[in-house]
């Protein structure tokens, strides 16, 4: 098992510690079952696809929870008895979590021929993004920069 060394990430950034847990915790236990790929589909748009060999449709749950997404399996009873010479197909019940980032939510899921694709995107509010503080000196004057508008405010020009 390989270990990183995550304490640079402590000098310089501030508020971060839940991430650098996180990268703990998935390093010690990451999965295997069932197979998945996560994709970048474009800039703010992800693809998550699973191979759920043997499970339909009604078998599969997924729940977005906050920051959680919940893909579970429970696989319904099978009142055959089988012998297998060979059992390579693992249809056992699964939980998989992910864990999102901020403002990425779930768009869509589809299943089809045994693999299931979780469309996410990420919105970002107006609110939290970026914007141009005007910086004044010492008599108040800030050189015509013009403010952004605050909630609630007119926007004016200084």
């Amino acid at each position: 098992m390989r270990t990183f060394d995550l304490s640079p990430l402590y000098r310089s950034a501030i508020g971060f510690d839940r991430l650098v847990n996180l990268l703990e915790q998935r390093a010690e236990t990451a999965p295997s079952y069932p197979p998945y790929n996560i994709e970048l589909v474009s800039e703010d748009k992800y693809r998550i696809v699973m191979a759920l060999a043997g499970f339909t449709r009604n078998e599969i749950e997924i729940t977005s929870e906050r920051d959680t997404l919940l893909v579970t399996g429970r696989k319904q009873k099978d009142d055959v008895q089988r012998t297998f010479l060979h059992r390579g197909i693992a249809q056992r019940d699964f939980e998989q979590r992910f864990q999102l980032a901020n403002h990425v939510k779930v768009v869509s899921a589809g299943f089809d021929n045994g693999i299931l694709t979780i469309e996410l995107a990420r919105e970002v509010p107006e609110a939290f993004k970026p914007r141009k503080i005007a910086i004044a000196d010492a008599n108040g004057n800030t050189d015509n920069v013009q403010v952004l508008e605050q909630p609630g405010q007119q926007q004016h020009a200084a």
